[in-house]
């Protein structure tokens, strides 16, 4: 006897960039009308994210059992389980170490862009550290500079062009640095992909 597909829930926000590589993930899978996306504000001290979480990051996907699952590189993984494929990422060898790396330097890009931001959000005007931001930006141009020398497949989507999507957007859309100029190959790259993946403007945020 066959029991209902599990419902799965994303605590999330339409403009976080690692909630859209989830939404992306799950577009691509055939999961979207499994995963149900649920608003979560990480500075909301009575937001049960912190429940779900005890970090209180986003995206936290809460499966029907009340268990959560977290961060964006391991919900990618539940959820290619889920479908019962490995399309997003080879499940062992050389190519799972060398994707997995080439992910996380996406996600790198996300988290100092990320920080700089805070830095203006959390801290007053005279209070902001020129060293710190400069610290940061010095991560994204870094890992820019290793995909603008060698961007990968962008017909192919995968956890390395969904994360690498979603951190290029993030950065048009909040501008910690001015990256397309002197990255001529990944702003290329960008709409090449977005051309060839429909899932990426159907995951964009909200304009309003």
């Amino acid at each position: 006897m066959s029991s209902e597909p599990e419902t799965l829930v994303l605590r999330t926000t339409l403009t976080s960039p690692f909630g859209r590589k989830v939404r992306m993930a799950a577009d691509l899978l055939g999961l979207t009308d499994r995963v149900r996306v649920a608003h979560a504000d990480t500075a909301d001290e009575s937001d049960t994210l912190r429940l779900q979480n005890p970090l209180g990051k986003i995206p936290c996907l809460v499966r029907a059992d009340g268990t959560a699952v977290y961060d964006s590189g391991v919900i990618l993984e539940f959820l290619q389980e889920v479908a019962g494929t490995d399309r997003l990422l080879p499940t062992r060898g050389p190519d799972r170490i060398r994707m997995l790396i080439a992910t996380r330097l996406a996600d790198g890009i996300i988290d100092a862009g990320a920080l700089i931001i805070y830095e203006a959000r959390y801290h007053e005007p005279g209070g902001h550290s020129e060293r710190w931001l400069a610290h940061q930006r010095g991560k994204i141009v870094r890992a820019l500079a290793a995909f603008e020398a060698s961007p990968p497949n962008p017909r192919k989507t995968d956890a390395v062009t969904i994360g690498l999507a979603c951190a290029l957007g993030f950065l048009d859309k909040r501008q910690p640095v001015e990256w397309r100029p002197s990255c001529p190959r990944l702003a290329a790259w960008l709409d090449d992909f977005a051309a060839n993946e429909p899932a990426f403007d159907r995951t964009r945020a909200p304009s309003a």
